[in-house]
């Protein structure tokens, strides 16, 4: 029996080229002996969905478009190490109420479309270096503030033995 063609996807908060390149400054800073994220890579995810149905590629870029949230405005101010998975991450150390109610209502209508996503908590943060070894000393992090109006539907596919990451779509926040 043949398998159904699948693509590898999630949604994310997919930041400008301006903020991918001090999140990418940060990732160097911090990286030590691990491997810093690529620049085009540096995100953060909302939901994974991973291996998906490619069928069902028109259903969810249309529950996406359903999904109504105001503009997130995203402090950056916390870098921390989580020994687990050896990552490095940063993220805001208070979530914002637009950030958490944007997952709510995207995963609530992947749930009722019977779409599978990793029900693992929300946890926000931006992965900036894998394989680390530790936090090093680093110099002070300045905040960065990320202005979010949208999230995207993003594709995951390996090229020459790389993760890269594709904008499928971007979903425009509903404010107004």
């Amino acid at each position: 029996m043949e398998r159904a063609a699948t693509e590898r996807l999630f949604f994310a908060l997919w930041p400008d080229g301006a903020l991918q390149g001090r999140l990418a400054a940060w990732a160097k800073l911090a990286a030590g002996r691990g491997r810093a994220m690529r620049r085009e890579n540096l995100h953060l995810t909302l939901a994974f969905l991973g291996d998906t149905e490619a069928a069902l590629l028109p259903e969810i870029k249309a529950l996406a478009a359903s999904v109504q949230f105001d503009p997130i405005r995203l402090p950056l101010d916390r870098v921390g190490y989580w020994k687990h998975n050896r990552i490095i991450w940063c993220g805001a150390s208070e979530e914002p109420q637009t950030l958490s109610a944007l997952v709510a209502d995207l995963r609530a209508r992947l749930s009722a479309a019977g779409i599978r996503y990793d029900p693992k908590p929300f946890v926000s943060h931006v992965t900036l270096v894998r394989d680390a070894a530790g936090l090093p000393e680093a110099p002070a992090w300045a905040p960065l503030i990320w202005e979010a109006a949208d999230f995207a539907l993003v594709g995951s596919v390996r090229v020459e033995a790389r993760v890269t990451y594709q904008l499928l779509q971007r979903f425009p926040a509903k404010a107004g």
